[in-house]
């Protein structure tokens, strides 16, 4: 596939259909970009150009002749559609997926009933049986179905989950969870049900809450009636949630799983009786790891605390490449879908990234990717020597916003986006946050001067800002891609949650012995992990050897010590 001319302009409008394409079957499949094999089939070569830079761009890889795919994306004709999903079906290895999507740009490239009968996989998916179980139809043309079929959602996330599933098969098959009780505290949709069952069939006891804001009602009953408890609801209010997270405590789980430490917080504060009685906790993030990290420096940690958060095969992947897809994806589909043009963001535009560790890199790579021109605005001087080298301009938050058409903060720090900087951006930025900590946009502090908030749009506010210019506020300044669409792609977390697996496991086996601190998980665990991963992926490596992350512990043979020694001299003493 030729790769567009990098002296020529893209075409605004071509690369407008690239982008949307690509982002309708990120939506509907909640599946990464990123590791994927894909081939482009027939179109016009300027927009089979286009849309292969951009693929690349996210980190999906070209298919070479003869090479079994992941994607296939269809720009031609029907007929030539039927023969590259002939011939991608007889190349892939037996059970792995094939994603045919038609992203025909004018006409359908895609003849759906040359296929025979098709199933609903998942709203916007359909299975086609009589070709193959693991054959799967997109049509970026065609709107996803609303009926929310949590069951079929969560189907699809199980499938999709193949390193979850081995860990936690492990776990079943050790009866390590026999009559343990776990909490799960996430972000509740699909692939947090997936968890929550795989948990539950390797012997576990499960209690659910999550935040009103981060709860799927569909899901929520499915996992109920299933022998869950789920203590969550999306209408209910800030206290009505402290109660529900009481009720989960109120279970006595002897493991923790929680996603901010909010959970973990509050078994400290309102149940402490509680403590004795626990092996640990999991925490999923950054922001939930920095105020655990202060009350261990303080002695006010009662159990141990396993820092998943901090495990390569987590933040190297859901922090940059998953965040980073589903949070930029998300904001640009909340504005796709206003009625008023002028509020539309145009791609090949200003964004600013505010924040560049894990999550800020990822975002600014999609945006780089999908033709914005980014500025990387970071305090600490090393970051932001790393965003240098990497390419993207440097400079201070409130001045690099003055010309920003699209301002992300990804800091994960309250008032990155503070009164000042708001009062600094250039009219009609959009403001959106892909961090997740409560006031990240300081609306607090801009309602109290005096700022005026006008719904527009779902989840898309004017907010009119005294001493500055209106700016579009995405979904109150909430974690866009949990708040206002399905989370991270569903590779990336069955990563992370096989991470939490293998951090429940530690607690199981060991929990007793751990320091009541915040503890490094397993390196091990990564290792099993990444594996798993690689083969699900269609990928193997050697065999486990020496690592060459100077800044992880080095696996070695176990007959041999680590060498640091120098022999350039001659071999010492």
């Amino acid at each position: 596939m030729p790769r567009a001319d990098p002296t020529a302009r893209v075409d605004p409008a071509v690369l407008a259909w690239a982008s949307a394409a690509v982002r309708h079957t990120a939506r509907v499949t909640n599946m990464l970009i990123a590791a994927r094999r894909f081939r482009i089939v027939g179109g016009d070569p300027r927009d089979a150009a286009v849309l292969h830079d951009l693929l690349a761009g996210l980190g999906a890889r070209p298919a070479d002749d003869g090479m079994h795919v992941d994607q296939l994306w269809c720009l031609g004709t029907p007929e030539e559609s039927v023969l590259a999903v002939e011939q991608a079906t007889a190349e892939r290895p037996r059970g792995s997926t094939l994603l045919v999507v038609d992203a025909g740009r004018h006409v359908p490239a895609v003849d759906e009933d040359a296929f025979g009968p098709t199933t609903l996989a998942r709203p916007g998916v359909l299975g086609v049986p009589t070709t193959s179980d693991d054959v799967f139809l997109v049509s970026t043309g065609r709107s996803a179905e609303d009926d929310p079929a949590a069951e079929a959602r969560i189907r699809w996330a199980r499938r999709s989950m193949p390193v979850s599933r081995a860990v936690a098969d492990e776990l079943r098959q050790g009866s390590l969870l026999r009559g343990s009780r776990i909490g799960v505290s996430l972000f509740l949709e699909p692939k947090t049900a997936v968890l929550a069952l795989l948990l539950q069939d390797a012997g576990a006891e499960v209690v659910v809450y999550a935040h009103a804001d981060e709860t799927d009602d569909a899901v929520a009953d499915v996992l109920r009636r299933t022998g869950i408890p789920v203590h969550a609801s999306s209408t209910a209010t800030v206290p009505e949630q402290r109660d529900l997270a009481l009720a989960m405590l109120d279970t006595r789980p002897h493991v923790l799983i929680d996603d901010g430490s909010h959970v973990i917080r509050l078994v400290h504060q309102e149940r402490p009786d509680l403590l004795p009685t626990m092996l640990g906790a999991a925490e999923e993030t950054t922001s939930g790891l920095r105020p655990l990290r202060v009350m261990a420096s303080r002695g006010q940690l009662g159990i141990p605390v396993v820092a998943v958060n901090d495990a390569r095969t987590k933040t190297f992947f859901d922090n940059r490449y998953g965040t980073g897809q589903s949070t930029v994806f998300a904001a640009l589909d909340l504005l796709a879908g206003l009625d008023d043009p002028s509020a539309v963001l145009r791609l090949g535009g200003s964004a600013v990234v505010a924040g560049f560790g894990h999550v800020g890199e990822g975002v600014a790579l999609v945006l780089r990717a999908l033709g914005f021109r980014v500025t990387v605005a970071e305090p600490d001087p090393v970051r932001a020597l790393q965003a240098l080298f990497a390419g993207y301009t440097v400079a201070p938050l409130a001045e690099a916003v003055r010309t920003a058409d699209l301002v992300m903060s990804a800091s994960g720090v309250p008032d990155t986006i503070s009164l000042d900087v708001l009062r600094a951006c250039a009219a009609g930025a959009v403001i959106a946050v892909a961090g997740g900590v409560d006031q990240e946009v300081a609306v607090d502090d801009a309602l109290a001067a005096g700022a005026v908030r006008t719904t527009i749009g779902r989840k898309v506010e004017r907010l009119s800002v005294p001493d500055g210019s209106d700016v579009l506020l995405l979904d109150g300044g909430g974690c866009i891609n949990i708040t206002a669409a399905e989370g991270n792609p569903i590779e990336i977390m069955d990563l992370s949650f096989a991470a939490q697996l293998g951090a429940v496991r530690m607690l199981v086996e060991r929990g007793d012995e751990l320091e009541r601190a915040v503890v490094p998980i397993d390196p091990e665990v990564d290792a099993v992990t990444a594996r798993a991963a690689l083969a699900a992926f269609g990928t193997v490596v050697g065999p486990p050897g020496r690592s060459t992350d100077t800044t992880w512990p080095a696996a070695q043979p176990a007959d041999r010590e680590p060498d640091v020694r120098t022999r350039r001299f001659g071999d010492p003493a």
